[in-house]
């Protein structure tokens, strides 16, 4: 099964046209509930699907082209789903987000064009392991064709921090001097942590 979650930001009508748009585009949808909504809907949309005390294990990376052979990889490994709560997202990077420098703000992946997360999910403490395995397998087989970070949010504590590094490009040795300033003892630190500047 195949979820298209549209917003848009701005006036009721252009928001209706670019819906619209999505709507002609595609083969009717099983559901359609797009509709008009206030943001904090929006953000609050799959929290009954998703409560609290779920095991979780995530992959991400940002994502330049998908050639045949990842989408290839993505339809393998997403058929081999470990549980129904189990999946993959693929977002749109786009608009104003590819019209700055890639040094004009903490985030440097201007030119990706999707952000993508594997995500293994379940309630039964159990399953944590085939959950782990099968995103890192996932990721495995995709992280090839994709650019070297990811957006911090979709990486896990054991990513180590070569990773989190590659989460901010070429702009982490700057976030780093910004994090000796600021917080030189690193107490901020419960998250894929830039460390502070020796």
């Amino acid at each position: 099964m195949c979820a298209l979650v549209v917003s848009h930001n701005g006036p009721l009508a252009e928001g209706e046209k670019a819906v619209n748009a999505v709507r002609a585009a595609l083969p009717k949808p099983i559901i359609d509930w797009a509709q008009p909504m206030p943001y904090t809907v929006i953000q609050m949309l799959f929290d009954p699907l998703l409560p609290k005390g779920l095991q979780w294990y995530w992959k991400g990376d940002f994502v330049k082209d998908l050639p045949d052979a990842a989408v290839d990889a993505y339809i393998a490994h997403a058929g081999k789903l470990p549980t129904v709560l189990s999946g993959t997202h693929i977002y749109p990077v786009d608009g104003a987000v590819h019209r700055q420098k890639k040094d004009a703000t903490a985030w440097g992946y201007r030119d990706a064009a999707w952000s993508m997360v594997i995500f293994g999910v379940d309630p039964d403490p159990a399953k944590a392991p085939v959950l782990k395995q099968w995103a890192q397998d996932y990721w495995a087989a995709v992280h090839p064709f994709n650019l070297a970070g990811a957006y911090a949010n979709f990486m896990m504590d054991d990513e180590g921090e070569a990773r989190v590094k590659a989460a901010y490009g070429g702009n982490y040795d700057r976030l780093a001097i910004v994090k000796k300033k600021y917080d030189p003892a690193n107490l901020f630190r419960v998250n894929q942590n830039i460390r502070p500047a020796p």
